[in-house]
């Protein structure tokens, strides 16, 4: 490897509400190391935010003075720095107009990464993070297309271009949590090993029954009450009908998708896999850490690095 360019040139910092990533990435972009932590902003007392960054990035700045570039819900209202939202369309050139500047105590320069926003007919949807994952894709060529980011509100991206056109949230996640934890629907739940059948059964009930979901979740407890499905298989069943309700709505306008790629390599993006194959749609997954390739992409067309 060029010496020129695998010489540190950024840290990216990925951090969430539950999680915390970061990224020593040279100068040629590609990422030379890294390092995470449970440390979400939810889970750090007294919004001591810079210790928690300190710590984790001392062993990269002791004898550097390397720019930060961060995003995620560190920029939100219950996080570090608080930054406006960005509206659509939204490209690399924009974040970068967009970065707000803070100087920590340390003398440490970071930029943080603006959140975006869109309005729908039935209110704004807002993001925070995700964009620069999209940004990270659309530098890899990944540039058009719908990309679908699950998690506990998933995302979904319309992009044309490398630039972000429009997204829709859905909170799949937390009403699949809530409806477990806190329901009569979780009373029969065992965690088992995952049973694919029972999911796939879920997502047809979802796909097909779109606008009956409050109904269609009663099944739920009824199907394993009377022997239609094991009892241990009610989870998957339900998280099938979550997220093949979700896709229904997602892919209701099938002409403007395009190519759809997967964000993530998690146990959940497989789910959404199988459900996307079930509706009869072809998809691909992003390559790992795309949310620094999106810091650097950012970085540099803000002047922050060369």
């Amino acid at each position: 490897m060029n010496s020129a360019v695998s010489e540190p040139a950024l840290i990216g910092v990925d951090w969430g509400t539950s999680s915390l990533r970061a990224f020593l990435i040279a100068a040629d972009g590609e990422v030379i190391d890294s390092v995470a932590s449970s440390e979400g902003i939810m889970q750090i007392d007294g919004h001591a935010f810079e210790e928690v960054l300190d710590r984790l990035i001392a062993p990269w700045v002791a004898s550097t003075d390397l720019p930060v570039m961060a995003s995620g819900m560190i920029t939100s209202r219950n996080g570090w720095v608080e930054t406006p939202y960005a509206e659509m369309p939204l490209s690399a050139g924009d974040l970068a107009r967009s970065l707000v500047l803070h100087k920590a105590a340390n003398g440490t320069r970071i930029h943080f990464v603006t959140g975006a926003s869109t309005e729908d007919t039935g209110g704004p949807d807002v993001m925070r993070g995700e964009e620069t994952q999209i940004i990270g894709a659309s530098s890899l060529g990944l540039s058009g297309g719908t990309f679908v980011m699950p998690g506990t509100h998933s995302k979904w991206v319309q992009v044309a271009e490398g630039e972000i056109k429009d997204f829709s949230t859905y909170m799949t996640g937390e009403v699949f949590a809530a409806l477990k934890g806190h329901t009569i629907l979780g009373t029969l739940m065992k965690d088992n090993a995952f049973s694919k059948e029972a999911f796939v059964m879920g997502v047809k009930a979802g796909l097909e029954g779109q606008s009956n979901l409050l109904h269609g979740l009663f099944h739920v407890r009824t199907l394993p009450l009377m022997g239609k499905i094991p009892d241990a298989a009610a989870a998957d069943y339900m998280s099938g009908l979550l997220i093949g309700t979700e896709v229904a709505a997602a892919t209701a306008d099938a002409e403007g998708l395009g190519p759809i790629t997967i964000v993530g390599r998690s146990d959940l993006s497989e789910r959404y896999e199988i459900a996307l194959n079930t509706a009869g749609y072809e998809s691909r997954h992003a390559p790992d850490d795309i949310v620094a390739k999106g810091h650097f992409h950012i970085a540099r067309a803000a002047g922050v690095v060369g």
